[in-house]
């Protein structure tokens, strides 16, 4: 059994900004409307986002520079390497779609990162979702049942470390050995009454594992 793994989700997490709402922002303002019937529970999550990344209507190389100018964590580079030097490895685990976190991987030059996601696809101006309900980690709400992945990756390793930031985080969030929590999942984990560490950033969370040892 390996030692050691991270797991991280993307949007919210890693970037300070769904990509989602810059799709609506720029591209498909009806996408509000669409926006509140997710919330209200009238559509699934996978629904929603579907409908918003086929509606951008412009050319890959257009929809990759919006990708490129999405803002991160600037250290999360960084902390990847560190915890692949520490005999970790990363993982980033999302409900959105692993065209664009590819992309914006590419540009951080980030190496070595197992990503799980739906899987996703430039056509027509738009990108697409293929989903596999035959798939093992299948979800018909997310597209990606994240707490699967965890419970599969535990089978894998010693210690999982999950970082998350929004609802669907807090099913993983119920497997993982330690989850530290942004923004909505802060609270959203204390009403559940599952524990977390609620962090602001990923120097927060090298910090923690430093002090734990996790980390040289």
């Amino acid at each position: 059994m390996k030692k050691w793994a991270f797991v991280s989700d993307f949007d919210g997490t890693i970037t300070k900004k769904d990509f989602y709402q810059i799709v609506i922002d720029k591209y498909f303002n009806e996408g509000k409307d669409l926006y509140n019937q997710w919330k209200s529970n009238e559509i699934k999550d996978i629904e929603f986002l579907a409908s918003v990344f086929s509606s951008i209507n412009q050319e890959e190389d257009t929809i990759i520079e919006d990708i490129k100018s999405i803002d991160i964590d600037e250290y999360v580079p960084t902390f990847i390497k560190n915890v692949q030097r520490s005999n970790g490895d990363f993982y980033i685990l999302s409900a959105g779609t692993d065209y664009y976190i590819h992309h914006l991987l590419n540009h951080y030059g980030v190496d070595g990162v197992k990503v799980f996601s739906n899987e996703g696809y430039y056509e027509d101006k738009n990108v697409h979702l293929h989903l596999d309900s035959s798939h093992p980690h299948h979800s018909e709400r997310y597209g990606i049942d994240k707490s699967k992945v965890i419970a599969d990756l535990k089978k894998e390793y010693e210690f999982v470390c999950f970082a998350g930031d929004s609802e669907p985080d807090s099913h993983p969030a119920k497997l993982a050995h330690v989850t530290f929590a942004f923004a909505q999942l802060q609270d959203l984990l204390k009403s559940l009454s599952l524990p977390c560490i609620n962090v602001r950033n990923f120097k927060e969370i090298e910090r923690y594992l430093r002090e734990k040892n996790y980390l040289d």
